[in-house]
């Protein structure tokens, strides 16, 4: 059972753990029901835990099947989105357990070390064309940039800003490497859906500086977010030119990121017009993120996922 279970499916559930956080969020800037954000975060929990169990028997029946989902890029993203979506359970329990929530981050943030050290070590002893960058660097190398959302709810401040700063620096490189690395090279349309994962470090550190009360740092991300946005909305057609793929959870859990940041930045420089942005982004990402999840896990559930994204066999 579960012998080719796809790591793809990780992608679209982190983007609903972020949508989940962001309708919590929506209670206050809105006076949204708080209903709506519980049962989004219990619901994606529940498929969450039972996708990682499911990919702990695949692990169990053979091993190997860990390094090899690594070496495909939808393996990649999906594996890193599931160590990621670990930091966002723990924000989503912080209400309920300070200390369930304490013990999750912490062990996220060592399952998240560690995959970035196997995959600098795969980097590093691999052939020369696999060390191209990408955007699900992004995930594996600047998704510290998610601690704070976890820490500082927590008192633990020196850690959110540890993790903050570290995923700036690693994400000012990627964006950097992959500006350079997009003007000379041409990117294959099944590729394109994950350029979208370059607005979710902008969003994710502007929400992290509101929270750690650097005001003016969060003004700076935000008007980042918004030009990467505007960029891909864009450029939309040329981004989904090879039509639906699992890849199309990469576009997931920017969108919610980008929903709460607006929202963050609603309430704290109080402006109507961040309000009217955040509102048309949280219906917006709740009417995206929602269908590519359950399309994505009927994909799973058919056997086809697996099959798209090359995942390994025990």
């Amino acid at each position: 059972m579960f012998q080719r279970m796809p790591p793809a499916v990780f992608t679209p559930i982190m983007g609903v753990f972020g949508l989940g956080l962001a309708w919590r969020r929506a209670t206050d800037t809105f006076s949204a029901p708080g209903a709506i954000g519980e049962l989004i975060l219990g619901a994606v929990t529940l498929l969450y835990l039972f996708s990682l169990a499911a990919y702990a028997m695949k692990f169990m029946q053979r091993s190997g099947t860990f390094i090899e989902d690594l070496r495909v890029l939808p393996g990649r993203a999906g594996l890193a989105a599931m160590v990621l979506s670990g930091y966002l359970l723990s924000a989503t329990v912080e209400p309920f357990s300070l200390v369930l929530a304490g013990a999750i981050l912490l062990l996220t943030f060592a399952a998240h070390v560690l995959l970035a050290l196997r995959v600098i070590h795969m980097l590093i002893t691999g052939p020369v064309e696999a060390r191209i960058v990408t955007p699900v660097w992004h995930l594996l190398f600047a998704g510290f940039v998610l601690i704070p959302l976890a820490a500082v709810p927590l008192g633990w401040v020196g850690f959110a800003e540890a993790g903050f700063w570290g995923g700036f620096f690693a994400a000012a490189i990627i964006w950097g490497a992959s500006a350079a690395q997009f003007l000379r090279t041409r990117i294959p349309p099944p590729l394109r859906p994950l350029l979208a994962i370059h607005l979710a470090p902008a969003s994710v550190l502007g929400t992290g500086a509101y929270l750690l009360d650097e005001t003016e740092l969060a003004l700076v991300f935000s008007v980042t977010a918004i030009v990467i946005l505007s960029i891909l909305i864009g450029r939309i057609r040329w981004l989904l030119k090879a039509g639906f793929s699992p890849l199309w959870g990469a576009l997931t859990f920017p969108l919610a990121a980008f929903g709460s940041l607006m929202q963050l930045g609603a309430v704290v420089n109080g402006s109507d017009i961040l309000r009217i942005v955040a509102g048309a982004s949280l219906v917006a990402a709740t009417l995206i993120i929602l269908p590519i999840l359950y399309k994505v896990v009927q994909m799973w559930t058919k056997g086809e996922l697996a099959v798209k994204t090359n995942a390994a066999m025990a």
